[in-house]
């Protein structure tokens, strides 16, 4: 939109370059409504990808107090530990192995819930389960050796 004060027309090229820079002082609303649309969808789209990030993530927080007691209740730290290697690997590892593969959850619950034979130290052992029938407790302890 262009905004001119009534009065004569401008005469001469100085008259009408002073109208055009006076021309120019003026708000242009068309511009600010644009800019207004461009602000609210990057406020948009920000929000989207937030909401996006979040649901790739676990839906609950992992509760470190119960997923250590738990591993401890299980004998699991007698072979592990968070970042130092034992007889097994450390967590740190385990999830490094894991980071990015959708069947992480899948293959963590099924070794920390069947017994699998693991070797220690060039022998054949079973591997000790976790002493608990919950899902959610065993599902807090593989969140848990993931996020280290």
């Amino acid at each position: 939109m262009i905004y001119l004060k009534l009065g004569a027309a401008p005469a001469g090229p100085e008259a009408r370059r002073a109208a055009r820079l006076q021309r120019d002082d003026q708000p242009n609303f068309e511009s600010q409504a644009m800019t207004r649309k461009i602000e609210l969808t990057s406020v948009a789209m920000s929000a989207i990808a937030a909401l996006l990030m979040a649901s790739a993530m676990p839906s609950y927080a992992v509760d470190e107090d119960a997923a250590t007691a738990l591993a401890k209740k299980s004998n699991c730290t007698k072979c592990h530990a968070v970042d130092k290697k034992k007889d097994g690997p450390p967590y740190k590892e385990v999830a490094a192995k894991y980071k990015g593969k959708s069947d992480a959850e899948k293959k963590l619950y099924t070794h920390l819930t069947t017994n699998p034979k693991v070797e220690v130290d060039g022998k054949k052992e079973e591997h000790e389960s976790l002493k608990s029938k919950n899902d959610a407790d065993i599902k807090n302890v593989i969140e848990f050796i993931l996020s280290r």
